[in-house]
């Protein structure tokens, strides 16, 4: 099933209302494409109490974001910082991420990144039905060239894979061999005036981002908080 923004039920729809947590090397809230943030935690130390600063000094978690407000514009979004100059954390720093923003109040929780490691799917997947428990939903990376990650290819998270045959306004969601969903879209941000877009940033952490963008509507219209809601709502086979 593929669908576009300007199908039920995300037409019309800003986001309003939906408070959307962002994990990754922060926010420039004065971004233009972003217009500020609703608040968030730095976790690059030990203690959970937010301290730090949530500047994004490297771009990647402000594209996320903008290319999460193109879609869903009034969207409130918590900037999570998890890494700061090099796109590297610890599976520990995620899971502390995702309760975080599941007890801040969070609907949607993009994760545009993962692990590989198997030995810490019981970590994450301990967060994440915490962010069930709170009505947030985990949309996170599933698998890129053959690669599985999690929390993405977990229970109850809705799985992203890049489709670089998707526009930016158009969303796939399928069956894989389990009969699971998974939901595909564009692997490129929002555009940048001036910039080709084979010089752009790209990949999965902004077909996730754009994923989000579309369920932040979703949710805004239907009041959404599990994978099998979105399933039903859109009457997937």
């Amino acid at each position: 099933m593929r669908l576009r923004l300007e199908d039920a039920p995300f037409a019309g729809r800003t986001g309003r209302g939906v408070v959307v947590a962002v994990i990754d090397s922060g926010i420039h809230a004065a971004h233009p494409h972003v217009g500020g943030v609703l608040g968030g935690a730095n976790l690059l130390h030990d203690v959970d109490d937010g301290a730090g600063d949530l500047l994004d000094r490297i771009g990647h978690g402000t594209a996320v974001a903008a290319a999460i407000r193109e879609k869903s514009p009034a969207v409130d979004l918590l900037a999570i910082k998890v890494f700061d100059r090099q796109l590297t954390t610890s599976a520990d720093v995620l899971a502390r991420a995702i309760s975080w923003a599941a007890d801040h109040g969070a609907r949607l929780i993009n994760l545009s990144l993962g692990t590989a490691n198997a030995a810490r799917a019981e970590l994450l997947q301990s967060a994440v039905e915490r962010a069930r428990a709170n009505n947030a939903l985990v949309v996170s990376a599933r698998a890129t060239n053959g690669v599985e990650w999690m929390p993405g290819v977990l229970p109850d998270v809705v799985g992203v894979e890049p489709d670089w045959s998707c526009e930016r306004n158009e969303l796939e969601i399928v069956r894989d061999a389990t009969r699971v969903p998974v939901f595909r879209a564009s692997a490129y941000p929002r555009p940048i005036p001036g910039v080709a877009r084979e010089r752009n940033l790209s990949g999965i952490s902004f077909a996730v981002a754009n994923v989000t963008g579309f369920l932040a509507r979703g949710i805004e219209a239907r009041g959404w908080s599990s994978v099998d809601d979105i399933v039903a709502g859109l009457m997937l086979d």
